[in-house]
């Protein structure tokens, strides 16, 4: 089979998406098909034997550097010049661009490349029902309804000039849900971010099929080498993204304080103007106790996972949640919030705690808990390797999503 798959950021530290689009299209070739990589920047380091093609893009919400384009009079442009305008009044335009490039760039590949199936991962703009004329299926993931975004920060706005902006800047999500329903078949990572899709963007339930996300347990597994930190926590996911829960961490670690010595890494992109979470150290007094390493390379990621005796997962939602899978594929065990699509990754087989979201106390006990009880650890980090072994793997990953290219072609 010949498959072409889209993403508007496929770099691996860009997000799940990055990580998702990388190990798919190396799950699926192995499987012995031809995959193509559509993406914007930051753009992925594919598979061997992947073939990527890069589409140049403004990506001003990022920043405001033109250099990105190979000639700033490529800014007039109309879908470059569109992406300038539409950021500089609070829109968020990049999904809509990338998809009318994607779209321009298909129809190019088609005269010489026939493609079977075009899987796009979560863009879900106008540029895709465009594509629908090359007649070629096309079969689309969805993490998570982004409306789950929107609420969150419409909970945290100050005034409603800030409620006005967030309004502005995820208005793509009307775009997404014409998008998505027009699409002949909607994968989702988990049973609850597929109701909680099927609700937000009223699709078919008929058209949507769950296929859980893989873990390279080849990668993510337990170091030999290297020793458990006594008392120490790892967290994973970008600092200051509230649905992430960093601060239910900190709020716990602070209870915690005279009571357990607990050392935290805190893994994640932070911008330069980030300063929540850093602030909340130095409130709560816990300096000595935090590090926040930024991005880390994979392998420092896992020998974080390993030389941690706990790793935590207090997000307020996950539509999968990949940093607890990964840690768990470590033998480590793990304390996550009864949220989203948490309870079907930690499961009821002993591989970790769950507790209530947005709960410090309860975290803190939890913690607690663990950090007193060594042969719990060890039977929860020994439960959570055999959980990721037999339940998420980028094979299994795969064979799954062929069924789905396989219904609608």
């Amino acid at each position: 089979m010949k498959i072409c798959l889209l993403t508007y950021r496929g770099n691996m530290f860009c997000g799940g998406q990055g990580v998702y689009v990388c190990c798919l299209a190396d799950a699926l070739q192995k499987l012995g098909h031809e995959v193509q990589v559509i993406s914007g920047s930051p753009y992925p380091t594919p598979p061997d034997g992947v073939k990527l093609h890069k589409l140049e893009a403004v990506n001003l919400y990022d920043t405001n550097d033109f250099s990105r384009l190979s000639s700033p009079f490529r800014v007039f442009e109309p879908i470059n010049l569109y992406e300038t305008a539409a950021v500089h009044i609070g829109l968020f335009p990049e999904i809509f661009a990338f998809s009318m490039r994607a779209y321009l760039k298909l129809n190019r590949l088609m005269s010489r490349e026939r493609f079977d199936i075009i899987h796009d991962n979560q863009t879900l703009g106008y540029g895709l029902l465009l594509a629908k004329s090359l007649r070629v299926p096309i079969v689309a993931t969805i993490h998570h309804p982004i409306t789950i975004d929107l609420a969150a920060s419409l909970a945290e706005a100050p005034n409603w000039r800030i409620i006005m902006r967030c309004m502005l800047f995820y208005s793509f999500l009307i775009m997404q849900g014409v998008v998505s329903r027009r699409m002949e078949r909607v994968v989702t990572v988990s049973r609850s971010s597929a109701e909680d899709t099927i609700r937000a963007f009223k699709l078919r339930r008929d058209r949507v099929r769950v296929v859980p996300n893989g873990i390279d347990t080849g990668i993510f597994r337990r170091l030999d080498n290297v020793e458990r930190e006594p008392n120490s926590i790892v967290i994973v996911g970008k600092v200051e993204d509230r649905k992430k829960g960093v601060p239910f961490l900190l709020e716990a670690v602070r209870l915690l304080k005279g009571d357990v010595d607990v050392r935290v890494n805190v893994i994640g992109k932070q911008e330069a103007g980030d300063v929540h979470c850093t602030r909340l150290v130095r409130e709560l007094g816990i300096e000595d106790r935090v590090t926040f390493t930024g991005h880390v390379t994979t392998d420092e990621l896992v020998r974080l996972y390993s030389s941690a005796e706990i790793a935590v997962t207090s997000s307020l939602y996950e539509g999968f949640g990949l940093p607890c899978a990964e840690a768990m594929s470590c033998g480590t065990p793990v304390i996550a919030s009864n949220s989203g699509a948490l309870p079907e990754i930690v499961g009821s087989d002993g591989a970790g705690i769950l507790v209530p979201p947005g709960n410090p106390p309860a975290l803190a006990a939890a913690i607690k808990r663990l950090l007193e009880d060594k042969p719990l650890r060890q039977r929860m980090g020994d439960a959570a390797r055999k959980r990721v072994e037999e339940t998420f793997s980028w094979e299994a990953a795969a064979k799954k999503t062929l069924e789905v290219y396989d219904e609608v072609l």
